[in-house]
């Protein structure tokens, strides 16, 4: 074969080249590009006339191997050595060095093919890495996913428990009076009865735990509404009726609270012919159990309505009713009156609906005794409740020592038992349209001297004498 200069190899086709290079037994060629592969078959003639000008060419070689960092070390080491070891090798041992780096470029990213700064090739994959473990964080940071960004969502969660464990710190104090909503939580009205945008919010662990009651004077410091709320929140109650609620929380039980017997009357101060002859033929007073009892149609709603209305113009008293198996038309002839029922369930319902009816405003009354009010309570009736419901409702009227006091008012068609004072109505005398319809031998009061001192006691034994023997005038 004819030895051919570079200048016919660079004009002859890629086929032709492969060719000669076949005919040279040059290692690898196909592997190799156009230049490279002139390159070989110039250094494999051996002797041709530009060989020797094109031997400072093989750099571009020297990028095609620092594909990889060792082909790039293979590089600086053979710009190391002297003149005599670059020289060619008949053999073609010189190009080895070529055919790794390029069989390893192979599973190489074309993006790397370049050849960058040592320095700068050695950093990267430090820098790298530290972006990818710290990108991952400010990521679930920014998202608040799995990070701990997470945790002061879950502390807001808790609401008010987080904020009661809280030093009191600078935050306002607000004071007003309780309202409680059926859900078990309520508000502090600062302008109390009407609502208004500068309530603070409690929360049902407060109220469970200091014995919050609708009506009660509280004050402490809150705090203001976080992003999705719009009142303000109690951060914890200080006192209660004036009272630190430490004092509260320690108190004595309601049933260890020592009781007397009523000494106070209740004054109706009213006109009715019944309500007055019930006023001073069988008077009750704080703490009162009083049972208005009578057979059907004897007039014991109304007579518990008109006492009602006395009752609500009693300054001090915190006077609720309860509406336990009525009638819907009463339910709805009360609603629309001056004193609307806590609680009110319909005479179709469950004996469990109506105990449960009763028994939550008992509940709230007792508290309020407790705590040195006066609470007065009116049940109609007591007759569709379970007996151990009646007689807890009963029984949980008494006048405290020194104290507050609860009276419960209740109608039945007969006593229930521990009754301080009996209303009985007369259903004939009802009927017939003769009021007074109070019958006064079934009706009377116990200890009535406390009530209306013994001058007083003297004349109601004496109407009861005359109701039993009317001769005797």
């Amino acid at each position: 074969m004819s030895v051919l200069d570079r200048s016919a190899l660079e004009a002859s086709p890629l086929a032709d080249l492969h060719t000669i290079a076949s005919e040279l037994s040059v290692d690898g060629y196909r592997r190799l590009r156009r230049e490279p592969l002139i390159d070989a078959i110039l250094e494999k003639q051996g002797g041709g006339e530009d060989a020797p000008a094109e031997k400072p060419k093989r750099a571009p070689r020297a990028r095609r191997t620092t594909r990889s960092r060792p082909a790039a070390d293979a590089t600086d080491a053979a710009d190391a050595e002297s003149p005599a070891d670059q020289a060619p090798d008949e053999t073609g041992e010189d190009d080895a060095p070529a055919e790794k780096p390029a069989r390893r470029s192979r599973s190489r990213k074309p993006a790397r093919a370049k050849e960058e700064p040592e320095a700068e090739t050695e950093a990267a994959p430090d820098e790298a890495d530290e972006d990818e473990d710290e990108a991952p964080r400010r990521r679930r940071g920014r998202r608040g996913g799995s990070g701990r960004s997470a945790r002061p969502d879950s502390t807001d969660s808790r609401g008010d428990e987080a904020d009661e464990d809280q030093p009191g710190g600078d935050e306002p104090i607000v004071e007003g009076v309780v309202e409680l909503l059926a859900g078990g939580s309520g508000f502090v009205r600062v302008d109390p009865p009407e609502p208004s945008d500068d309530d603070v919010y409690i929360s049902a662990a407060q109220v469970k735990r200091c014995e919050l009651v609708s009506g009660d004077r509280v004050s402490g410091p809150k705090r203001a509404p976080r992003r999705s709320e719009r009142f303000a929140s109690m951060v914890r109650i200080e006192t209660i009726n004036g009272r630190p609620a430490s004092e509260q929380a320690d108190s004595t039980r309601y049933e260890d609270l020592p009781a007397a017997f009523p000494t106070e009357r209740l004054k109706l101060g009213t006109e009715d012919p019944t309500v007055k002859a019930i006023e001073f033929l069988t008077p009750f007073g704080k703490g009162s159990r009083v049972a208005i009892v009578g057979s059907a149609r004897s007039g014991k709603t109304e007579a518990l309505r008109r006492i009602a209305a006395a009752l609500t113009g009693i300054e001090g008293a915190t006077v609720s009713l309860v509406l336990a198996g009525a009638r819907p038309e009463e339910i709805t002839e009360w609603s629309q009156g001056e004193l609307t029922p806590a609680a009110a369930v319909a005479l179709d319902a469950g004996e469990d609906a109506i105990n449960g009816a009763i028994e939550p405003v008992i509940d709230q009354a007792r508290r309020l005794a407790a705590r040195g009010s006066d609470a007065i309570v009116l049940i109609d009736s007591l007759d569709r409740c379970s007996l151990p419901v009646a007689r807890r409702a009963l029984g949980a009227a008494r006048n405290i020592v020194d104290g507050g006091s609860l009276t419960v008012i209740a109608t039945s068609t007969a006593p229930v038992g521990g009754e301080t004072t009996v209303i009985a109505l007369d259903a004939v005398l009802t009927g017939t349209g003769r009021f007074p319809a109070l019958d006064l031998v079934a009706s009377g009061t116990l200890r009535p001297e406390l009530l209306v001192g013994q001058a007083g006691a003297d004349a109601i034994a004496a109407a009861r004498a005359d109701a039993i023997d009317p001769s005797d005038d």
